[in-house]
């Protein structure tokens, strides 16, 4: 498995495709009531965008697509429509896990699963099983996650496993037990529905990501609109803490 340095002490390979794009995949449930439709429906329809973009991803090279799909806050929601967000990725795994093995795709997912029924359990398990062998896109769910508890999970398991350790710890000691571990820090985030924050996402792994928010309702942002997304990205400079002046002088850089 490849390691990946923190943008924080590596400067990362940057082109006009992303190689890693993270999303929050907001407004599902006011895409519903705009059609007089109960929220529900929102979701449902989100899945379709899903497998635009994942198609997507696929045509362009992005290496790896996250998913932001429950919060460790989504649980405040109503327990109905909880419920119902359940089933839907009880339905999700069963029918898309076979489509996604097909074309390449790896499936992970991350957070604390233990709040999960064991039906949900098993098929994630099975799912990640299915296609480990995978590796033209690693598409990674983030389900009852929260930045704040992948930070504390990964200080918790980095003492556990060094008990003779004090102190003295760095990122290198840390970020082999974050949830993302195992990719390279998202070049691209992308936010539907309107809001302009990270809601508690990823907030180790985002600290030189590029931002894009859009007013679309995640079940309305298909094809043109990630393309929109992707020459946004394509036209910011990226720097990490370099000036300008080094980007284009490679004997400054």
């Amino acid at each position: 498995m490849a390691l990946f340095a923190s943008s924080t002490r590596a400067v990362p390979d940057s082109g006009a495709v992303p190689r890693h794009v993270a999303i929050i995949m907001d407004g599902n449930g006011r895409w519903a009531k705009k059609r007089f439709m109960p929220r529900f429906s929102g979701h449902a329809k989100g899945v379709e965008a899903v497998r635009e973009v994942v198609r997507e991803c696929l045509e362009r090279g992005v290496g790896y697509l996250t998913l932001f799909a429950f919060s460790s806050e989504n649980w405040r929601r109503p327990q109905e429509e909880v419920s119902l967000l359940m089933q839907l990725f009880v339905k999700a795994l069963e029918q898309e896990v076979e489509k996604l093995d097909r074309n390449g795709v790896r499936l992970r997912v991350v957070g604390d699963l233990s709040r999960f029924e064991p039906r949900l359990r098993d098929l994630i398990r099975a799912g990640e099983r299915q296609t480990a062998h995978n590796d033209r896109l690693h598409l990674t769910i983030a389900a009852n996650y929260g930045g704040r508890w992948d930070i504390m999970q990964a200080v918790n398991a980095m003492v556990s496993r060094h008990p003779e350790k004090s102190g003295g710890w760095s990122d290198s000691d840390l970020e082999p037990h974050l949830a993302m571990h195992f990719a390279p820090e998202p070049d691209l985030f992308i936010r539907t529905g309107g809001e302009q924050r990270i809601s508690n996402f990823l907030l180790w792994q985002l600290a030189y990501t590029e931002l894009y928010f859009t007013d679309a309702l995640w079940p309305e942002f298909g094809k043109e609109a990630f393309a929109g997304a992707i020459a946004s990205f394509g036209r910011r400079e990226r720097r990490f803490g370099r000036t300008g002046d080094q980007l284009t002088d490679p004997a400054d850089a």
